[in-house]
């Protein structure tokens, strides 16, 4: 039976993500516009024998979603489908960017609570790698989904909540990429807000010793520490009635001293004393301030630790890079927190977590020497119960999560019913799962 196929992939695309640090060439390259286009892309890897990586914004900071077989880039699959009003509720295709949904919602005076720090990624990405901001009270991002659709191997639509599906909707909110196609997500939302960022400087030693009061005195608390030094930013972010003021954009101005190690230190007190010695503050709606910009093509590492550990592993990190001359740490290390959840592969699973972000910067596209400075914080993560961010890099394997994600074997027995024959795995995902 001859199947008439309607989708044109393009040969000849060479994809990379944001960082450039990962990238592959897809033999076949789609933008579907419809659930059909996609069914019929499906068929067609079928019968050829080809895996499929479905892409967003290609923002993740490793190679979770290279493939040299077929890809998908969901990016004209992008529309509101429905706002209700009510419930505060809504429900987009998988392809949306966040930032495009973050200006829709707010001409319906509604916003996400909480946003990571960059919105060009797709709401079907944000939730497959766990993406995550800061403060207590708040779960990671994909904790704000309620509902979803996804298209299996099999071209099979299943619709995903509390309520139908239980099992596979725990597993799609952090999905991986690897259990089918996420065709629509509906976010729990709140009514538009506007935030009040203050940043001060403080020192590790007293924001390590009050992190309680910290975490209590602000809702959108985080952290930035300056290795080879004791200075700190601390930055409160809260709702408030205040009207804006005219724009102010926090950016992530960062230095290029990435060759000299020795100057490393001088120059991260340097940084510090021009950009975050004194006290700024800034005022806009809430998407504003949750994103900034990150000028810097960079290496990012983030581990999720249980809260309590937060001050032992930081000091533990200052204690090995102040013993450690030679190892290089860029600045700074991004501290955040988020609230348990029950999201099967969630770093946050069943318990509150500190995030600890370190980065190492690839200015002019270099390559820095790196590896000491991330083998000794992988170890100090893993020591204290981490879990790695999914997006990001790390050197982990099935052993390690197994041991990790006490719900890792419903995982895996989820998508062996939904993928019995590892259409939508590539090559991170065989580390993940064999």
């Amino acid at each position: 039976l001859l199947v008439l196929v309607q989708v044109h992939g393009q040969g000849g695309v060479k994809f990379q993500n944001w960082a450039k640090t990962y990238g592959s060439s897809p033999e076949l390259y789609f933008q579907p516009t419809s659930v059909e286009e996609i069914r019929e892309i499906l068929d067609m890897a079928r019968q050829r024998d080809k895996r499929v990586k479905v892409v967003g914004g290609g923002h993740s900071p490793s190679d979770i979603a290279c493939t040299d077989d077929f890809m998908i880039q969901m990016g004209k699959m992008n529309r509101v489908l429905k706002v209700d009003k009510e419930k505060q509720q809504v429900t987009v295709e998988g392809g949306i960017f966040l930032s495009d949904l973050n200006v829709e919602l707010s001409k319906h005076g509604l916003a996400l609570a909480n946003l990571g720090a960059v919105s060009e990624v797709a709401a079907a990405g944000v939730i497959g790698t766990g993406t995550h901001n800061t403060g207590i009270k708040h779960g990671i991002l994909p904790t704000q989904v309620v509902a979803l659709t996804l298209l299996t191997a099999s071209g099979e639509i299943l619709e995903c909540s509390e309520s139908i599906n239980a099992d596979i909707f725990q597993a799609a909110r952090l999905h991986l990429g690897c259990l089918g196609v996420v065709l629509t997500v509906t976010f729990q939302c709140v009514p538009q807000f506007h935030l009040h960022e203050v940043a001060f400087p403080s020192t590790l030693t007293e924001v390590l010793d009050h992190l309680e009061d910290h975490l209590k005195r602000s809702q959108y608390f985080r952290f930035l520490w300056f290795p080879h030094s004791e200075n700190v930013s601390v930055i409160y972010q809260d709702p408030t009635n205040k009207a804006a003021p005219g724009s102010g954009l926090t950016s992530c101005s960062l230095p290029c001293s990435t060759f000299v190690p020795s100057l490393v230190c001088w120059i991260n007190r340097f940084f510090f004393w021009l950009l975050f010695s004194s006290r700024v503050e800034n005022i806009a709606i809430s998407y504003k301030i949750f994103n900034y910009e990150c000028r810097f093509k960079q290496h990012v590492q983030d581990w999720a630790i249980p809260i309590e550990k937060t001050k032992e592993a930081l000091l533990e990190l200052k204690a090995a890079l102040e013993n450690n001359p030679k190892m290089v740490a860029h600045y700074p290390v991004e501290v955040r927190f988020a609230r348990a959840d029950e999201i099967w592969l969630s770093p946050c699973f069943q318990r509150d977590s500190c995030y600890m972000n370190i980065i190492m910067y690839r200015p002019y596209g270099k390559n820095v020497p790196r590896l000491n400075y991330w083998l000794t914080y992988e170890g100090i993560m893993k020591k204290h119960g981490g879990r790695p961010h999914w997006a990001k890099a790390h050197s982990c394997t099935r052993k390690d999560f197994e041991k990790m994600y006490p719900a890792f074997p419903k995982f895996c027995s989820v998508r062996e019913k939904l993928d019995p024959t590892g259409m939508f795995l590539n090559a991170y995902l065989e580390k993940v799962f064999y």
